[in-house]
């Protein structure tokens, strides 16, 4: 991994792009806590060997959670039909208003 050196001029401008007002003495303050905190954690990441691991893009392994389709015995015109109010029927067919 590229080495980057932790600077005040590299803090000011990462400040300045959260837009945050930080003193002269908070830069000097948080340049060794983020040069610890960040940089330090990667070069201990990079001493992992995962050589052999696949990459993840997902926390959760995602899979197919479709269900096959095929053929299910569905309702007859009668049974969907049934619970329809006589006027709201007419030659088998659920029966709405005229459109223009």
């Amino acid at each position: 991994m590229a080495k980057v050196e932790v600077t005040k001029e590299l803090i000011r401008r990462v400040a300045q792009n959260a837009h945050l007002n930080l003193s002269e003495q908070e830069l000097e303050k948080f340049a060794p806590q983020i040069k610890e905190i960040i940089l330090d954690s990667f070069d201990r990441l990079d001493e992992i060997d995962a050589a052999d691991e696949k990459p993840s893009f997902q926390p959760v392994e995602m899979q197919n959670v479709f269900r096959k389709d095929g053929p299910k015995k569905c309702l007859t015109q009668e049974e969907a039909l049934g619970n329809a109010k006589k006027e709201l029927k007419e030659k088998g067919y659920f029966k709405g208003p005229k459109v223009l």
